[in-house]
């Protein structure tokens, strides 16, 4: 269940399906690599692979409980990058469990390293394609809230369909999102955005406002949000709620 000392990417075989990321690797700093070292076999979760790097067997469920050892509400961050916000996030709620899914080995290594800085311990990271823990691996209304920050908009229109907020992607969270949980989203891409809020709306599973949302103040400012920032460009919030079956 857990991983091993190294933290190595190895070559993935060929996928046939697009994904929603690229696959980096990177040398870990000796400091990353110290974390890795000492924390990852309590911190860092494996899954059962179907092949390709990141891929999930399909007949694999997680046990969360067994995984944080307690029963907790389930907040579930995906592409959590180096991990400031949901570090952050867990230092401001002890009462939660926190699950990063991340496929940048380097940016979860740092994620560890930022959690010993802390004292976080209500959290933990898997490297794996999050469409996939979404559509087998999660439990159903297992999440309490799903958070998806600054995702890559892939804003060329030949690389637009490797999105990952889109209807098949709203089923997926749908299934996973408790009644009543919430998903929140954010970028810094306004022609994503417009198609995020076009997502939320045309889902017959999440109750939107059809608005943007006031800034989540849960999230700290990342890098991603200070570059848009940089730039001028807005940063939009959604937010969504789970509906009843």
């Amino acid at each position: 269940m857990h991983a091993s000392t190294l933290a190595r990417v190895e070559p993935a075989p060929y996928r046939t399906e697009p994904v929603s990321f690229t696959r980096r690797g990177g040398r870990l700093s000796e400091r990353q690599q110290a974390a890795w070292d000492a924390l990852s076999a309590t911190y860092v979760a494996e899954a059962p692979d179907n092949g390709p790097t990141t891929s999930i067997d399909p007949s694999y469920v997680l046990d969360t409980t067994a995984l944080f050892g307690r029963d907790a509400p389930l907040v579930v961050e995906i592409g959590t990058g180096r991990g400031e916000a949901i570090v952050h996030a867990a230092h401001q709620h002890p009462e939660l469990n926190f699950l990063g899914l991340e496929v940048y080995v380097p940016g979860v290594a740092q994620t560890l390293v930022t959690m010993r800085h802390r004292g976080v311990e209500n959290v933990r990271l898997m490297i794996v394609n999050a469409a996939e823990a979404l559509g087998t691996m999660l439990p159903p209304a297992s999440v309490h809230e799903l958070r998806v920050w600054f995702p890559d908009p892939w804003h060329k229109k030949r690389h637009n369909k490797r999105r990952l907020v889109t209807p098949a992607f709203a089923e997926l969270a749908a299934r996973v999102v408790e009644p009543g949980g919430t998903w929140r989203l954010a970028t810094d891409w306004q022609e994503y955005a417009d198609q995020m809020r076009d997502v939320l709306a045309g889902s017959a599973d999440f109750a939107f406002s059809g608005d943007w949302a006031p800034r989540f103040e849960g999230r700290p400012l990342t890098r991603f949000e200070h570059k848009g920032l940089q730039v001028e460009r807005d940063i939009r919030d959604l937010s969504a709620v789970r509906r009843s079956s």
